[in-house]
């Protein structure tokens, strides 16, 4: 599996699946997960109120997914990461099953390259580099794993992660 590196706007970055940094409700939000709802239209929004009809949203760590709408890719995978609380409250743990569950569920759809956010490091306040270190440890652990799973890329929105990110996947 290959992992790349991206600065710049998910919401335009083609792939087959893209993750969206969303909150347990699934409304669209602000940052990743406004501009993923924006773009990607209605029929977002209305799978995922089909999903919370069903099982009330989305639980931290865990993921879901829609069609992607005009996004271009073919699905959305929605998790919820979760709001930092000093790390104290499961916090790695909750982010790391963020990007265990999306890979799990992009595996069983089939998908060949999905896009990661900054989980939680928006207004979830998780610290950057902690965030990073996470979401690029636990790619790696499952890359064995992912049968489908060709690409995975990074996208981040600033060049403050982009360094954090650059720095750690050179080690």
């Amino acid at each position: 599996m290959k992992i790349e590196l991206i600065q710049g706007d998910i919401t335009s970055i083609p792939c087959d699946a893209i993750v969206n940094a969303a909150n347990s409700k699934l409304v669209g939000g602000g940052g990743v997960d406004g501009a993923i709802h924006r773009v990607g239209g209605t029929i977002i929004a209305q799978q995922c109120a089909e999903i919370r009809q069903q099982s009330g949203g989305c639980p931290t760590g865990e993921a879901v997914y829609t069609d992607a709408g005009n996004l271009p890719a073919r699905f959305v995978i929605h998790t919820v990461g979760p709001i930092w609380q000093g790390g104290m409250k499961n916090e790695p743990e909750l982010l790391a099953n963020c990007y265990r569950n999306s890979l799990l569920l992009a595996d069983r759809l089939g998908v060949k390259s999905i896009t990661f956010p900054n989980i939680s490091t928006g207004v979830y306040g998780y610290p950057k580099e902690e965030a990073a270190e996470i979401a690029i440890r636990t790619v790696q652990e499952f890359a064995d794993k992912l049968h489908s799973i060709e690409k995975v890329i990074f996208v981040c929105f600033d060049s403050e992660n982009v360094k954090i990110y650059r720095a750690l996947l050179s080690q």
